[in-house]
């Protein structure tokens, strides 16, 4: 039995709450995973887990010693980042994740410029709306839009995102005149489910900040398909830059409100301070700023 890597599989599992959820982070089986917990119990002499068919919970002794093999593996790994960075270059996987309309229409684009600059580091990206758990999910980096909550987690600041209100011609053609925010109440807004958006539009204009609150037949937890949505007449749509941008040039959408702008959204990139800065996760912190910073 490999110690320290029985040691590494019965933290993640106490850390993300299960063997499944480990297994899918260690790429490994969840049978695996739980003989490698069982063969650490068997060398100590000791039980670490209350196992049962819904839950798992740490042993008084389990906690204790969850509590010490934590800090040796932190340990192991700023020795081993040592090495790492004395070697100076980058190599190895990094985990990351990002939204979705932002890793497909902005991150994903530069990415091959950075694979090409790093060749010895490997990639693998995942796209999710929802707030990930950057270390119960084992990922090195991730990138946040909006307000970030209090954590302990460090972030770096990246270039505001920025919205743009649009419709199609043949929408507009068959509604009535949008002049102002507020008209928007009378229109379809296809709304974005997973943030504000979804009952309120912002606008800054000559009178100042106008708050309209919106409704619509149709909203999506995805801006892509609210984008196909709006290229199909079904209404206005509230959605970045970077994902309207060839509708626009195209002359399938058209911008409304040109004497309003939409507030940006604050964009960043997060790690944990736990985790060594590895020369892979520092090349890619340094791309992600000269890219979109």
């Amino acid at each position: 039995m490999d110690r320290f890597n029985a040691m590494s599989v019965f933290v993640k599992a106490v850390e993300v709450g299960s063997f499944t959820k480990a297994a899918d982070i260690l790429n490994m089986s969840p049978q695996l995973v739980g003989k490698q917990v069982s063969s650490l119990e068997k060398y100590l002499g000791v039980q670490l887990l209350n196992r049962s068919t819904r839950r798992q919970s740490l042993t008084d002794f389990g906690r204790t010693f969850y509590d010490r093999a934590k800090s040796i593996l932190f340990e192991l790994e700023w020795a081993e980042s040592l090495a790492a960075d004395t070697r100076s270059t980058p190599m190895g996987r990094i985990r990351v994740n990002a939204p979705v309309t932002f890793g497909m229409h902005t991150l994903a684009p530069r990415l091959p410029q950075y694979l090409a600059s790093h060749p010895q580091v490997d990639v693998e990206l995942t796209l999710s709306n929802r707030e990930i758990d950057l270390v119960g999910e084992g990922y090195d980096a991730v990138f946040r839009l909006g307000t970030l909550a209090d954590s302990n987690l460090i972030a770096r600041a990246l270039a505001p995102y920025e919205f743009v209100a649009c419709a199609s011609p043949a929408y507009l053609s068959e509604s009535k005149p949008i002049a102002t925010p507020m008209d928007l109440i009378d229109h379809q807004c296809l709304t974005f489910s997973n943030t504000e958006f979804r009952t309120h539009w912002t606008f800054d204009g000559p009178g100042g900040r106008t708050i309209v609150p919106v409704s619509s037949r149709f909203e999506s937890d995805h801006g892509e398909v609210l984008f196909w949505a709006a290229l199909n007449g079904l209404g206005v749509v509230l959605q970045p830059r970077a994902l309207v941008r060839h509708g626009l040039a195209a002359g399938r959408l058209v911008t409304i409100l040109p004497n309003y702008t939409v507030p940006t959204r604050q964009v960043h990139i997060v790690y944990s301070p736990t985790r060594t800065v590895t020369p892979k996760l520092r090349s890619f912190l340094d791309f992600a700023v000269d890219s979109f910073g």
